[in-house]
């Protein structure tokens, strides 16, 4: 991997993991236009992705803080119920990474990855749009609300479906507040990146000499930095557009790429 590879990778993850426009899926179509074979880069991929934990845990730093005091005062208290709920949330996504990981990485190995990432973009664009044309609403995220939003997380594994997308625009169609909605989704991502990011780790052998290795200090710091700062503008750029209800200009993005990773496919 060279040094512009990185960085323009590095940017594509830090943005698209926020942004409303699928991140496994634009790495792949990024993946098919530099010819990197970015799925086998193991120590790229947990950088990059430890880069995008990192810009959230800023962004949210007083958040975090604030409900981890609440948390551990041992009572029932709101942030005592607001981390049940993440919790909760992150339960439908447990399943699928215990029981069906092997599946979702064969759907990213078929040699059709980018006819299926080009037609779930168009998925992600219908659930934007969706979204964009439901009525403002005005409540708070209960459980049932986190149970389904963690559904619509554990249908992102599928690329070229955004999980910020599909789990904000769920939010929305079940009523929930605006500004709830986008910071109950980047909160609820934490632990299972960074569990999934321990677990690729304890199941490969990164010191080897294997391909994931073989990326220079450099060249991971290119990567790392890029997801790291982008990732920083973008989610705190993310919050500002679901509370002005902006949606809709992403979904017509998602078309346009969607339909251009069907052409190219097609091609």
């Amino acid at each position: 991997m060279l040094w512009f590879e990185a960085l323009l990778l590095g940017l594509i993850q830090g943005l698209t993991e926020f942004l409303p426009v699928s991140s496994s899926g634009h790495l792949e179509i990024g993946r098919h236009l530099l010819g990197v074979e970015t799925t086998d880069n193991l120590r790229f991929t947990v950088v990059v992705h430890g880069a995008t934990v990192l810009s959230t845990l800023v962004v949210f730093r007083k958040d975090i803080i604030h409900l981890l005091g609440g948390f551990f005062k041992f009572q029932w208290n709101e942030e005592t119920k607001y981390i049940s709920l993440i919790i909760l949330s992150m339960l439908p996504i447990a399943v699928v990474g215990l029981f069906f990981k092997d599946y979702v990485e064969e759907l990213f190995d078929s040699e059709k990855i980018l006819l299926v990432v080009g037609v779930m973009l168009l998925v992600t664009a219908s659930l934007l749009a969706f979204s964009y044309f439901r009525k403002t609403g005005k409540r708070d995220i209960g459980y049932w609300d986190a149970l389904i939003i963690g559904v619509a997380q554990t249908i992102a594994v599928i690329p070229g479906i955004s999980r910020s997308g599909s789990t904000i625009a769920t939010g929305l169609l079940l009523g929930n507040k605006r500004s709830e909605v986008a910071r109950f989704s980047f909160l609820m991502v934490l632990v299972p990146i960074i569990g999934e990011n321990i677990l690729s780790v304890l199941k490969s052998d990164l010191p080897s000499t294997s391909a994931s290795s073989a990326i220079a200090p450099g060249i991971l710091l290119i990567g790392f930095l890029a997801a790291f700062i982008s990732g920083l503008m973008a989610c705190k750029w993310m919050i500002e557009i679901v509370k002005k209800g902006k949606l809709i200009y992403f979904a017509l993005y998602c078309v346009i790429a969607g339909s251009l990773a069907i052409a190219g496919y097609m091609w």
